[in-house]
């Protein structure tokens, strides 16, 4: 079996025609500054090729499904294993997406309750136990019993009439029906033929009484309950009532039969009850549906609460909960399956730590046949239960909505669905793992990316975390810089040789009996870093924090974990607030400081207090409501609030860094002004892509088509029409400086800088995009196409291009996530910059030369999750050192301040 993989001729995005050998079963880190072509190697070509290698291997009738899929720009790649992608983007915001669902172990979960379940009476809280037939028809002569000797209950409702009318039957009627279809799509055209042939004259179709004599017709794309009208039986006749026992009797047992354990009845009172072989509670009639993984689904209608239609809010986008179900998702039949005496709701609100307990102790409490069913559902549950653990995901809850998690959190999430499949052989290609996390909890995922390698599994990580780099069989580290800059092989070898400059990779390309050394160590721009050579300066002197300075005081914080913490934040300093993932860092930041602020500065400091209400908030934050806490006061201090996180800046392919900060209305503006464009007469809106009149009306302005692979992920193709252009041939036609729209779209920050130096609205901006590290990437790039570390730089550009008040509070979430320590370094630039103008500047940060230059740290924790919540300290970050036994953050800040 072939021990490497080996690329020849790599030139996808900027990668400059790169030979490259890898070993096969290591861990190989790529790492190189932002824009470098990192992921153009790992994901557009390592991956794009084992993605379509596999394609490939499917059959012609299979692929038709699939359409076209692009090689990538690579001449050959030998030694490819099956490769699996977990990256930053694929992250889903939809609001029924969790924790659970993201990692399958609400799939198993459902199937668990739906096999070894016990329901339990919603009313009464009775165990439901099985029922036969004769104990139904008591049950119904008991129930038409009562309702004859209280005549009250005769007096129907509005909802019980309309429900005798569209049954066809008076209020002296029983009717027995027997439900063969239950929510399956289907015309059913055979099966309703057959039923009239066996005697039956009517149905109910969807809660509507059918004459089977008439043609029934039911669309086979829309899902149907049918029922079988059995008998009815009018219950006032002066009959033998032995006689009407056993008429009863004997459409109970039909109904039974026809339907396999099941029998509908509506009483004279308009109500209606479903009666099962199976289960049936003895103290109120209550009957349970069949019990079967789609009850457990707040997705299915047969699971999800019929308020809120499983989002578990009073509304879309609100943070109330539903006034049915409380937040539960789930209808009451659902909430009265236990296992091991909890719910699936109770089980899904624990935390990953607490489910891990809650799962070891259920097997002791399972009988040895219900271990027998419930097995391999336990297995796989507990297999992904403990990765989370390992990779210090312990503090998040299992209905953790996916669009609350980090990038580094989701992704962590996915990969341990992935692991939880227990693969040998296959390649796992990871972008940045270590976002979110604190470098005490590094290790364990580090740890856990060996154990998967060690499996005999190749894990390529496109990292700039040391600890993870330390840890690596093998480094590529790619530039010298970024965009066109980059895209070449600086050094490919050992870690040893890295660290230790071997002679052997001074510029040669020696081959041993494993794989092609490349590069120079001492070039190398990471190599310099970890070997001491370069480093971020900590500050000479830091800003001064006293009792003169002014302060933002957070009083009775108590949102999620926050354990009634007290906070003071420095004003016109450079804030860091730290911690454990999971302390209560953004809960802090996001859901208390930020809405609070936004919500009053938008009224200018005083609000009245009607305006207070979620719903007058900030635009950004619709119907949203502020963290619990007492008090916050030293808003006066400030006049704007700005949170720059890492949500896309746009969802579909049409938004780029060009749109975002509005230098494109500049660049239009300056088409649309050309010779050309005013003899064809042509407006600013010629030169949109969102607009009829200019594009590309084949892939309507976005370059590319986009496939849907169903059981894959989407492909993009280059548009065959416009050939990623975005534009039609007539609009192409129109040049400023010598180039078309197109053209300009596809140049880089850093040309098009130098392009339109003499035009300051556009000048301005791309100035500061470079400023932030983001000359690489083009002005047309996709913001699908953008990390998150990206997306947030961009986000601040945009703000820095802005009028300066000089007052104004910027919130940022990791903002070094996707940066080498060379763009680090960029970065703090800008950021000191802001701050010395008379700004305030708060991160959440884990980076420790982040950490080490900020002016004051805020420290939560001491742990994640019910753990965390409290100030740990405060202070310089000598001082937040010197308190290394209190703090995680001093323990290893300690380290860097030496």
């Amino acid at each position: 079996m072939q021990n490497k993989i080996i690329i020849k001729g790599a030139r996808e995005h900027n990668l400059k025609n790169i030979d490259l050998e890898l070993p096969r079963n290591k861990m190989i880190v790529f790492t190189g500054l932002s824009g470098s072509g990192k992921s153009s190697l790992a994901f557009d070509t390592i991956f794009a090729e084992g993605q379509r290698r596999y394609i490939e291997s499917l059959s012609a009738y299979a692929r038709q499904f699939l359409g076209g899929m692009s090689k990538p720009d690579v001449d050959e790649i030998e030694g490819l294993s099956p490769a699996i992608s977990i990256d930053q983007k694929a992250h889903s915001a939809n609001p029924r997406s969790t924790t659970a669902t993201i990692t399958e172990i609400y799939d198993y979960l459902r199937v668990l309750y739906a096999r070894v379940g016990k329901p339990y009476c919603p009313h009464c809280g009775t165990k439901i136990e099985k029922m036969t037939v004769d104990e139904m028809t008591s049950r119904i002569t008991y129930h038409v019993s009562r309702i004859n000797k209280n005549p009250k209950s005769k007096i129907l409702n509005p909802k019980e009439i309309q429900n005798l009318k569209s049954n066809n039957q008076n209020d002296n009627d029983l009717t027995i029906l027997s439900p063969v279809v239950r929510g399956r799509k289907g015309e059913y055209y055979q099966m309703l033929y057959d039923t009239y042939n066996s005697g039956f004259l009517e149905v109910r179709v969807d809660g509507k009484m059918k004459s089977l004599k008439n043609k029934i017709i039911l669309s086979k794309n829309k899902k149907h309950t049918i029922e079988v009208a059995i008998d009815k039986i009018a219950v006032s006749d002066k009959q033998n009532k032995q006689d009407e026992q056993q008429r009863l009797a004997e459409a109970v047992e039909t109904a039974v039969d026809l339907s396999n354990g099941l029998c509908t009845v509506i009483f004279p009172d308009g109500t209606e009850q479903i009666y099962s072989t199976e289960y049936s509670c003895p103290k109120d009639g209550f009957s349970f549906p069949e019990i079967e993984p789609r009850m457990f689904s707040f997705n299915s209608p047969y699971g999800c609460c019929d308020h809120c239609s499983g989002l578990g809010t009073k509304e879309l986008f609100s943070e109330e909960d539903c006034p049915k179900c409380e937040g539960k998702r789930l209808n009451e039949n659902a909430l009265s399956v236990k296992v091991g005496k909890k719910n699936i709701w109770e089980v899904v609100s624990m935390t990953i730590e607490e489910a891990g307990d809650f799962f070891l102790n259920l097997e002791d409490q399972l009988s040895e046949k219900e271990l027998e069913i419930a097995g391999a559902a336990l297995k796989e549950i507990e297999n992904r239960l403990q990765f989370m653990l390992n990779v210090g995901l312990h503090y998040l809850t299992l209905s953790r909505k996916a669009g609350t998690l980090s990038g580094g959190e989701a992704q962590r999430i996915r990969l341990a669905s992935q692991v939880g499949q227990r693969l040998v052989g296959a390649m796992y290609i990871l972008d940045e793992p270590t976002i979110g996390l604190h470098q005490r909890d590094n290790d364990r995922l580090v740890s856990t990316l060996r154990n998967l390698c060690d499996k005999g599994n190749t894990i390529i990580v496109v990292e700039h975390d040391e600890d993870t780099i330390m840890v690596s069989d093998w480094v590529v580290d790619i530039g010298p810089g970024a965009g066109k800059h980059g895209g070449e092989i600086v050094f490919s070898g050992e870690l040893d040789e890295l660290l230790k400059m071997s002679e052997s990779t001074k510029g040669t390309k020696l081959r041993n009996d494993k794989c092609v050394r490349l590069g120079d160590a001492k070039k190398s721009l990471t190599g310099q870093y970890l070997r001491g050579e370069k480093k971020i300066e900590v500050p000479e002197k830091r800003r001064k924090v006293d009792k003169n300075t002014p302060k933002i005081i957070i009083k009775g914080a108590e949102e999620h974990n926050l354990k009634n913490i007290n906070v003071e934040i420095p004003l016109r300093r450079f804030v860091c607030l730290t911690g454990v993932s999971g302390s209560g860092k953004s809960t802090l930041m996001n859901r208390i400081l930020y809405r609070e602020v936004a919500n009053r500065v938008n009224y200018f400091g005083h609000a009245p207090a009607d305006k207070k209400n979620p719903v007058f908030a900030l635009r950004a934050t619709p119907g949203k409501l502020t963290g619990k806490h007492k008090s916050i006061t030293g808003i006066e201090h400030i006049d704007k609030i700005i949170k720059i996180d890492q949500r896309p800046i746009g969802r579909t392919p049409r938004s780029n860094p060009a749109t975002y900060t509005k230098a494109y209305d500049g660049i239009r503006d300056l088409f649309e002004a050309t010779t050309e464009a005013r003899i064809r007469g042509y407006k600013k809106g010629r030169f949109s892509f969102n607009r009829p009149s200019g594009r590309c009306e084949h892939c309507e302005g976005k370059g590319v088509l986009e496939i849907e692979m169903h059981f894959l992920p989407s492909v993009q193709i280059i548009c065959e029409v416009c050939k990623g252009a975005r534009f039609n041939n007539e609009t192409l036609q129109v040049h400023y400086n010598e180039k078309n729209i197109a053209e300009v779209l596809d140049m880089t920050i850093e040309d098009a800088e130098d392009f339109f130096k003499d035009i300051p609205p556009i000048y301005d901006k791309l100035k500061v995009l470079n400023e932030v590290g983001l000359d690489y990437l083009t002005l047309g790039q996709s913001a699908k196409t953008l990390s998150g570390g990206e997306a947030q730089r961009i986000k601040l550009s945009r703000e820095l291009a802005k009028k300066q008040t000089r007052k104004t509070l910027y919130l940022l979430d990791e903002p070094t996530t996707g940066l080498h320590y060379e763009d680090v370094k960029k970065l703090l630039v800008v950021l000191d910059r802001l701050v010395s103008q008379g700004n305030t500047v708060m991160v959440i940060e884990h980076n420790l030369d982040v950490i080490k230059t900020a002016d004051w740290i805020i420290d939560l924790g001491p742990d994640g999750g019910d753990k965390g919540g409290e100030l740990v300290t405060v202070g310089t970050p000598e001082e937040v050192a010197m308190r290394s036994t209190l703090s995680y953050t001093g323990k290893y800040l300690k380290r860097v301040l030496k």
